[in-house]
């Protein structure tokens, strides 16, 4: 507040004491005896008590005279009309404006004034005569000799007045936490100058002006108003009463999570991508573009489409960790987003496992995802399918579950992975999840001892190992506990593939005798025999 003499010393005692901002005129500076608000014209200049000029656009308000503005309302009054010793005949303005338009006006104009800050808090409408008539009686208090030559002149909207407020005393009790009287309530209130009509444990409650602007609106804001005066430390703190109710079973969250802790604990680093990939990403992998919904406003520059795959981003990751490290293992579980015509997007939840290794040719990768899928899905095959564009043309393999297609298993083609090779094993989980057996069952750990054995078996280099299995699982043979495949060696001159299976015999209640092994191994060798030379 800045005292310039005992008129603006005045009006900066009415705003510190009522909160209502005033400015007086040089009525001999002014262009006629009339002020009024209008909106500025756009480009019209201001020059304001601080000595600057201020340029103004339409969306600023204005208080003017005939001959253009002498301030910006609510902001800051005019130099030229401004008060001096000089000054003889004065008028005094008290106004209410709009808090956001005010608020508007002081940012873009960058000037922050005792006035604004008021203004911008929201003031009470009524308080505007008043205001009047408190300066008029300091000034007569500091000048006696001053004269009053004009006559009050007020003009504004007549403002709707505050609606009701409507609770009742059991609201009132249960939204405070404890119990308080009728009259106790009705008491408060009025002491804050509220109106309080009671009927039968209802009240009705009408707000003052100067609580009603922004301040008290609600019921809620009655029960802080009593809450306060009764005091927050006379309630006692009594933890809600919440009923408990477990939250209902995500099947495909749950089997989300079971993957990734199979996943981790087989040495895999889990991987977050983003749901976006460039244009140029899927055209790598030739994905159609038709396919892909596109981002009308990307977050970032190549992230313009959603993906159809998660094979970009997985192929990004290789790339960027193969200059760290020889040999890593990840996988992402993320969802494919799909495009449709005429309806939402179909989104599928997928996992995608990858083997990295700059030394080597690649077999072990595959069977050892392989061997993973064996261990998430048991029972699935790996069987020969038709290699896509970015695939090996000889190491592509469909994942297949009792007739159902789960996913891929494959390396990526040598044109994509330049250098090293990299092994994916990309499965389809909402497949996966509707094809889990309903009950798992688990069998007591063997109490007597097993006997293993193996047989190589010379097939075609065609011959597939899976073929192999299903013929010696066809035979039946008595205590069969587990068949598995070992390694292969290819003779490619020949055109033979040699391949070693495991055998593993075992019963529940004794060891088994040699007579019974050897009828095993000859059955399995038998049945074998039909598959090439064993």
């Amino acid at each position: 507040l800045n005292p310039i003499n005992n008129i603006v010393d005045v009006t900066n005692w009415v705003m510190a004491e009522l909160a209502q901002p005033m400015h007086a005129f040089d009525l001999e500076k002014m262009q006629g005896d009339t002020i009024f608000v209008r909106a500025a014209g756009d480009g019209e200049l201001c020059e304001a008590l601080n000595g600057t000029t201020y340029t103004l656009d339409p969306s600023n308000l204005v208080i003017a005279d005939a001959d253009g503005a002498v301030a910006v309302a609510g902001v800051i009054g005019g130099g030229p009309s401004s008060i001096t010793v000089a000054t003889t005949r004065l008028l005094l303005e008290s106004a209410n404006f709009h808090a956001a338009s005010v608020r508007k006006t002081s940012t873009r104009l960058k000037l922050r004034t005792d006035a604004s800050m008021r203004f911008e808090k929201s003031q009470d409408p009524v308080n505007t005569v008043r205001g009047l008539a408190r300066a008029v009686a300091l000034l007569r208090l500091v000048s006696p000799g001053i004269r009053l030559v004009g006559g009050l002149s007020d003009s504004w909207r007549q403002a709707e007045a505050p609606a009701a407020i409507d609770f009742t005393h059991e609201w009132m009790e249960r939204k405070l936490g404890r119990a308080v009287a009728e009259d106790e309530v009705a008491g408060i209130l009025e002491r804050l100058a509220f109106g309080v009509t009671r009927t039968n444990g209802s009240f009705t409650v009408t707000v003052p002006s100067w609580r009603a602007t922004k301040d008290i609106s609600i019921k809620d804001d009655l029960v802080e108003e009593v809450g306060r005066m009764i005091g927050y430390a006379s309630i006692p703190p009594v933890a809600p009463s919440v009923p408990s109710r477990v939250p209902p079973l995500q099947p495909e969250r749950l089997f989300q999570r079971r993957v990734r802790g199979l996943l981790t604990a087989q040495g895999f680093t889990e991987v977050f991508n983003y749901s976006f990939v460039s244009e140029a990403q899927a055209a790598q992998l030739q994905l159609p573009l038709s396919g892909h919904l596109h981002v009308l406003n990307p977050i970032a520059a190549g992230q313009e489409l959603l993906r159809t795959s998660l094979l970009p981003n997985i192929l990004k990751n290789i790339e960027l960790n193969r200059h760290n490290f020889d040999n890593f293992r990840l996988f992402e579980i993320g969802h494919e987003i799909h495009k449709r015509e005429g309806t939402l997007p179909e989104e599928i939840p997928s996992c995608a496992v990858v083997l990295y290794a700059k030394e080597g040719d690649g077999k072990a990768g595959l069977f050892e995802l392989k061997r993973i899928a064996g261990v998430m899905m048991p029972g699935c095959e790996a069987r020969p399918a038709v290699a896509r564009v970015f695939e090996h043309p000889h190491r592509a393999a469909a994942i297949w579950w009792q007739g159902v297609e789960l996913g891929r298993l494959f390396e990526f083609h040598p044109s994509i992975v330049e250098t090293g090779r990299a092994q994916v094993l990309y499965l389809n989980l909402a497949a996966m999840l509707a094809a889990q057996p309903g009950v798992v069952k688990y069998t007591s750990a063997r109490r007597f001892p097993a006997s293993d054995f193996d047989i190589t078996v010379a097939v075609a280099a065609r011959g597939l190992a899976a073929d192999v299995l299903a013929k010696a699982r066809e035979v039946h043979v008595p205590n069969l506990v587990d068949a598995v495949y070992l390694y292969e060696y290819v003779d490619a001159a020949k055109g033979i593939r040699s391949m070693t299976f495991r055998f593993t015999l075992g019963a529940a209640d004794r060891t088994l005798t040699s007579e019974e092994i050897s009828s095993a191994q000859e059955k399995l060798r038998s049945a074998l025999l039909s598959t090439g030379s064993a």
